[in-house]
């Protein structure tokens, strides 16, 4: 029984050894993570612009600003329909 207890025991430490090793994030996803929380707040910033009564042309200048070296094409990542 005292050996059925120590076995669990170990798994159980093992596994949690892992899942903490799984969490670290390498250099290059850390840095993908902040490029998509950057173009977040940019598109969150146009949506507001846009609220505040200002034209879509200016918006759009906005955004490209904030998303400069971000995003693929001058959209910031992200093209839709109006």
């Amino acid at each position: 029984m005292k050996n059925w207890l120590l076995t669990q025991v170990f798994i159980a430490l093992c596994a949690s050894v892992s899942i903490v090793g799984a969490a670290e994030l390498d250099k290059a996803t850390k840095e993908d993570i902040a490029r998509h929380r950057t173009m977040a707040q940019a598109h969150e910033n146009a949506a507001k612009c846009l609220e505040s009564g200002k034209s879509d042309a200016v918006c759009e200048k906005q955004l490209q600003v904030e998303c400069k070296g971000l995003g693929i094409g001058k959209f910031c990542g992200m093209k839709h329909t109006h």
